[in-house]
């Protein structure tokens, strides 16, 4: 087949490099008598369960669905389990752009495939040993009804609930909360699995051979950048990669953007809601939780930065304010109409501005 006949399929990374690097960067997890790494398996399988009983009773969400529990893993699994979501993600999102606009397949521009797979990796490692949990929307459940899988990082739970000193029962259930949360979200939304895809889709298609175009923007981008340091001391200062692109580009992203903003803020919303009745520390466990986000060491905060991490912290709190307000003012079944039609998704500016979201779906 020649040039002419067919457009060139777009290059993506290699993910068994993704994977290898990962795994040979990572750092082991903590040490762990087996009697009590035993017991925070069983429990974390358990209360993924529970916790998700809890969270449908909450929101009113997938109230017939099979409940599953959640598979938990090590660090190098979730590296896998992760890096097999990416790729079912990424290929689920370009299956919904027309093959003509990812001209000539330049969707990594001058990188290579492994060269990119090896960046990925080093980003996986640095984070496989700080998640504590994943819903991937792409995984097999293994449960009849149930789609996607739920993945709990026993390691980095323990350790985590260690460093907080609080009660290991009490904060493995929070933690269930809220990944719980993620998958009920994608599983009683028919439409949300296919719609994030489709969205992903034309970000990509939109991000697609732009790297001339974005360093022609380079010089204008600083200047506005400097400017928007001045006249704006606030940690909320305009990020350099959004100032790089085109408005179809920032469009692109902030759909984006405002539906993780609403996935990750809801979820926040659930899991302090059901916490006082399921989780007697939920007070202590969310104030020291927030400190220790913020905290970490300066190189710590710097990978943090570059990879995003601090922009999803963001995420957490901007997203839990608009569910707690929207909550507050109509009611959760109110809230729920998010999840009616896509239409009923906030935008990026209604995230911050609740009200709007209220009187453009409720009049």
């Amino acid at each position: 087949m020649n040039a002419t006949s067919a457009v060139e399929a777009p290059r993506t990374l290699d993910w068994n490099v993704a994977v290898g690097t990962a795994v040979r960067l990572m750092k082991p997890g903590p040490e762990v008598p087996k009697a009590e790494a035993a017991r925070a398996v069983r429990s974390l399988r358990r209360f993924s369960a529970e916790a998700e009983s809890h969270v449908r009773e909450r929101t009113g969400l997938g109230l017939d669905l099979p409940i599953a529990e959640g598979d938990v893993v090590d660090r190098p699994d979730w590296v896998r389990g992760a890096a097999f979501g990416l790729s079912e993600m990424t290929s689920a999102a370009l299956a919904t752009v027309d093959s003509q606009a990812l001209r000539g397949g330049d969707l990594l521009g001058e990188v290579s495939a492994r060269s990119a797979g090896v960046q990925a990796g080093v980003v996986l490692a640095y984070l496989g040993g700080k998640v504590l949990g994943q819903f991937d929307p792409y995984g097999e459940s293994g449960v009849e009804g149930q789609r996607g899988r739920l993945l709990l990082v026993a390691p980095n739970i323990v350790a985590a609930q260690q460093s907080l000193g609080v009660p290991a029962d009490d904060f493995l259930m929070w933690v269930c909360l809220h990944e719980s949360t993620h998958r009920l979200q994608f599983n009683a939304v028919p439409w949300l699995r296919e719609h994030f895809a489709a969205g992903l889709g034309e970000l990509l298609t939109q991000m697609e051979g732009g790297t001339g175009e974005l360093l022609t923007r380079l010089p204008n981008v600083i200047r506005e950048a400097r400017t928007a340091r001045r006249a704006d001391s606030s940690p909320g200062v305009v990020g350099l990669l959004e100032l790089l692109q085109s408005p179809e580009q920032r469009a692109a992203l902030d759909r984006i953007i405002a539906i993780s903003t609403l996935l990750e803020g809801h979820a926040d919303h659930v899991m302090d809601a059901v916490g006082p009745q399921v989780v007697p520390s939920v007070g202590t466990i969310r104030r020291r939780f927030t400190e220790r986000r913020a905290g970490g060491g300066v190189l710590d905060r710097i990978l943090r930065s570059l990879l995003g991490v601090d922009a999803k912290i963001r995420q957490y709190a901007q997203g839990a304010a608009f569910t707690d307000h929207v909550v507050d003012r109509v009611g959760m079944s109110g809230f729920n109409a998010v999840w009616a039609h896509p239409d009923n998704l906030p935008t990026r500016s209604e995230i911050t501005d609740p009200d709007a979201w209220i009187r453009r779906v409720h009049g």
